[in-house]
């Protein structure tokens, strides 16, 4: 990784008609905005369908992709949906904020009249995505078990054998709900279509895409339930502990996620061949892998199941480079980022450095304590990424806003930001000098944004993930004034000029993919 700088930019947090961030037209313009802006990366939080509390760290499928990010204008063009079937749906009144109760009731009513008009006719193509991607059977029926008992969690299905993936019961339910399937086959056949034609567009303006892989998995998932024996289950396959962290900056009971954790000595037995077909299926996604709490590599929190608090959890080994060495061997073409934040421990600073990976540098963490610290500029080595924040924490003006007088003045003093230079982008200054070979801003960060703009609160479980850019904030002024930025600090690693002449080239690829 060359020295460079990259946006950090949710899907669902790009404009759209539709309520929600699509794969279309304002992905495509997104990126043309980067090339512009002379960024080289484009970070995206988890691609996989949202359960209950939004948040992409939740999935269904660590494989699938979440069928909200699917462009309906797209399927409008390919004569798949009418533009008045879309549009007499309630898609949510506010622009800004996502409203998933509303695109959740719209969206799969609108993809079943598309596979009902489409799938017929690309029956060929849906066959090989299905072959190419073994994982899609197994969500496919998932999903559709969920459905039919009403979308509980698959512990609380009523058939006991099917909740237990009996191959009896499995081969049962395939038949029964086949046109069930077939539409969420069809989902992710979409998905992926509208993936790949976005992916391609992008790396061929010379820009990369660092994507989040959550080092857990959810319990309501197609992945514990079709392979239960990779996880800390009990013999009725309900959790023996669970994941969290303990207290810390976030908050004082600690953060119970409730994750199912890894049964290490299973998959190890197995060759962690787990792990290799998920960073597989990650790597069709990304160019570049973030390693969510890397630390967990290392050691992770073990709270007994049916707390209510991670206050007494544990912590327990890890697989450590026995894992991470396999995956840097197999996976050498994919770089990778390990999130290390935290109270990093002796054991986690070693496995970090043995692995050679780069570790995150939050700068709103410099400032908040008033003394000296690891994640102050002056400090960095090469090889790391540095953050103005990531996406739990608050935006740089909100951070401005709230923070103690007493650390505002002295993260002032520190970046050298004057009266006459707004306090975002002296932050983002900051950034841009530092050694840190990445720097990753978010977007609120270079629009300013204060309060109410952040993407998600640790530890609340509401009013998250809704955060959304408007149309209008997207601007080539913003656009050249990043790029000089880029410029002046030595992270321009493609000609604005060469950029340009590949934004038209692609134009005609651009309409044909959307």
């Amino acid at each position: 990784m060359e020295r460079s700088s990259g946006i950090l930019l949710p899907i669902s947090s790009l404009p759209s008609k539709y309520g929600i961030g699509t794969l279309g037209k304002s992905a495509y313009d997104f990126a043309d905005f980067l090339a512009k802006a002379g960024q080289k990366y484009w970070q995206l939080l988890p691609l996989g369908p949202t359960s209950y509390g939004d948040s992409p760290y939740a999935s269904f499928s660590t494989f699938a992709g979440n069928p909200y990010f699917i462009d309906l204008e797209t399927l409008i063009k390919d004569g798949l949906l009418t533009e008045e079937e879309v549009e007499a749906e309630n898609w949510g009144t506010n622009p800004r904020y996502v409203d998933y109760g509303q695109v959740y009731s719209s969206r799969f009513k609108i993809l079943a009249k598309a596979k009902e008009r489409g799938a017929k006719q690309v029956t060929a193509e849906i066959n090989r995505f299905v072959k190419d991607n073994p994982w899609v059977d197994n969500y496919a029926l998932f999903m559709a078990i969920k459905k039919h008992f009403g979308q509980v969690s698959w512990q609380e299905w009523p058939d006991n054998a099917i909740r237990m993936h009996e191959p009896a019961a499995v081969e049962k339910y395939r038949n029964m709900l086949t046109e069930d399937i077939e539409l969420f086959v069809y989902i992710q056949y979409l998905f992926f279509k509208q993936w790949d034609a976005l992916k391609l567009y992008i790396n061929q303006l010379g820009i990369e895409i660092i994507g989040d892989l959550p080092i857990y998995v959810a319990l309501d998932s197609a992945d514990v339930w079709a392979e239960s024996s990779f996880f800390q289950l009990d013999e009725e396959n309900y959790p023996v502990a669970v994941s969290g962290v303990p207290p810390d900056y976030f908050s004082e009971d600690g953060q119970l996620w409730g994750n199912p954790l890894y049964d290490w000595d299973a998959m190890k037995a197995d060759g962690y061949k787990w792990w290799i077909r998920r960073i597989k299926g990650a790597s069709k996604l990304f160019d570049v892998i973030r390693i969510d709490h890397f630390r967990g590599f290392d050691e992770y929190w073990s709270v007994p199941a049916g707390d209510t608090t991670a206050r007494n959890g544990k912590w327990c080994p890890g697989p450590g480079m026995d894992l991470v060495g396999l995956l840097k061997e197999k996976f050498s073409n994919i770089e990778f980022i390990a999130e290390d934040l935290g109270e990093p421990s002796p054991t986690v600073v070693k496995l970090l450095q043995d692995s050679q990976w780069p570790g995150m540098k939050v700068l709103e963490f410099a400032f908040d304590s008033g003394e000296a610290n690891d994640y102050q500029p002056h400090t960095y080595t090469t090889n790391c990424i540095c953050y103005t924040g990531t996406h739990d924490n608050a935006t740089i003006m909100e951070w401005y806003e709230e923070a103690k007088k007493a650390d505002v003045s002295y993260a002032k003093s520190y970046l050298g930001i004057s009266k006459s230079e707004a306090f975002n982008w002296g932050v983002i200054r900051g950034g841009m000098v530092s050694v840190a070979k990445l720097f990753v801003a978010q977007m609120q960060d270079y629009l300013g944004l204060g309060k109410y703009n952040r993407i998600n609160l640790p530890g609340t479980e509401s009013g998250n993930w809704q955060w959304r850019m408007l149309e209008k904030e997207l601007t080539d002024e913003l656009a050249n004034k990043i790029y000089k930025m880029t410029k002046l600090y030595g992270r321009l690693t493609v000609d604005p000029k060469e950029a340009e002449k590949e934004i038209e080239k692609n134009e005609s690829k651009k309409k044909e993919s959307l």
